[in-house]
């Protein structure tokens, strides 16, 4: 079971930026897509981004344009840069592995199938 641990949260004005990190462990690279998930209190955790072993990406359409994802498997760290950040943006970021496609889970919606996840970290982007 992969444990994973968020940072870089915190709070910052719009159109500002904060790049997000998440720390794996008990991990095998290769055997695991990963994502970003957010969720604001009162609404449901949607997915922001994500990258399968194979390279394979996809973003919200909310946030195209404006967050990267990326990997580095050799230290077993996710991240996701956060460019242009607005106030639509604050939420309760995740951080979340899988070993089914996180692309596909995203794109249809679940986090059903979403094997471990973070503790979250928050954003707070004001205007």
């Amino acid at each position: 079971q992969v444990q994973l641990v968020e940072s870089g949260g915190g709070s910052v004005q719009a159109g500002g930026s904060l790049n997000l990190s998440c720390a794996a462990s008990g991990y095998s690279g290769s055997a695991y897509s990963m994502g970003w998930f957010r969720q604001v209190p009162g609404q449901e955790r949607e997915g922001v981004a994500a990258v399968d072993s194979d390279g394979k990406i996809t973003y919200a359409a909310s946030v195209k344009g404006r967050f990267t994802i990326s990997r580095e498997d050799y230290r077993n760290t996710l991240f996701l840069q956060m460019n242009n950040l607005k106030p639509e943006d604050t939420a309760m970021y995740y951080c979340a592995a899988a070993k089914s496609r996180m692309t596909t889970l995203q794109t249809l919606g679940f986090t059903t199938g979403v094997d471990s996840w973070g503790q979250g970290t928050q954003v707070t982007v004001s205007s």
